[in-house]
Parts: structure tokens; sequence; C-alpha cells
């Protein structure tokens, strides 16, 4: 896939427009669908998307190559969604960790049971999304990247611009959250 992006992105640069569109086609729902589920703000879906491709369409010069373009594209719409945010004068996101960047619960253990197993599962599906939905925005943020975009922890961090621990630390506590409200139910 990311053979195909370069392809795609090197025909886009020597004049193929319909390369770009084929990127446009590729993404268009997951950017999307990532958009949503961040900004939870229907009304503005259409225009921060259009937003996020027009940024991309406009800088893929200056694109790294050597990247991952998927992880540079969702750090585009993370940054379209955090602009659309300061707009309304919202904060969307808080990170729970002191000042030296110290969290305890990064020691604790990933449980068994993973969201994408209860993606899978239909019946579940619907539950799912509402539990996500009581999570803090950054906890959603991290699972929805990680278990619906198939985005490593790694990826992940540099989409968000934090550091890869503090991802990590907070992919744990969002899943012992969502497991903690499947247990609540």
């Amino acid at each position: 896939m990311i053979e195909e992006n370069r392809k795609l992105i090197e025909d886009f640069l020597s004049g193929d427009d319909a390369a770009f569109e084929l990127l446009l086609k590729k993404y268009l729902k997951p950017v999307y669908n990532f958009l949503f589920q961040l900004t939870g703000d229907r009304s503005a879906l259409d225009d921060l998307t259009q937003v996020t491709f027009l940024k991309a369409w406009k800088n893929i010069e200056r694109f790294d190559q050597t990247k991952n373009f998927k992880v540079w594209l969702f750090a585009i719409a993370k940054n379209t969604a955090y602009d659309h945010f300061k707009k309304k004068k919202t904060i969307p996101f808080s990170f729970f960790e002191n000042e030296a960047g110290y969290n305890k619960l990064a020691e604790i253990a990933e449980d068994k049971i993973l969201p994408d197993e209860l993606l899978n599962r239909q019946y579940l599906a619907r539950e799912l999304e509402e539990k996500l939905k009581e999570l803090p925005k950054n906890y959603r943020l991290i699972l929805i990247l990680r278990y619906k975009n198939d985005l490593t922890l790694s990826e992940i961090s540099e989409v968000l611009g934090v550091p890869y621990n503090t991802v990590k630390s907070q992919h744990s506590r969002a899943l012992m959250a969502l497991r903690q409200k499947f247990i609540n139910n």
C-alpha cells in the first residue's frame, strides 16, 4: 500500500491529475469517518474533509516520500479538526500526565479483549460505538486511529505530534476505560 501511494504521488507530481483522484477515492471515507469521530460535528464534516484534501493537494510537493502518506494525511485531518475547534473556542483533548511526562498507568498491561475484536462482532458494534462516545476525546481518538484506521501506536504518535510513550499509556488507559464501560453496563 505504501508503494502504491508512492507511485500515485509520483504520477501526480509528474502531471497526472487522475493519480490524486485515486488517492482521494482511497482515503475519502476513512478521513471523513475519522473527522466525524473526532469532531462529532455532522454540519462541518464535508467542509473539514474538503479542507483536509485541499491542504494535502497544496502541500503534496513537500511530502517526504520516505514517510507514510496515510499518517501524513491523518495528521492533516487532525490539524484541520483542531483548527475547527479553535474557531469554536473549545478544547477537544486533554492529556493526563504530570509535567515530567511520567504516567504510572503506562506500567499496566493491556487486557486481552481488544476493541477490534469487539467491532468484528456485529451484535456489539452499536454498543461499542455508544461506549466510545462516552470516553474522553483523547482516548476515543487513539482507539479510532488504532482500530478503525489500522495505524500503529508509533504512527498515531506522529499523527498527534505527541511522544510515543504518551500514546502508549493513553492507549492502555483508553482500553481500560472502554472495558470498564462494558463491565459497568
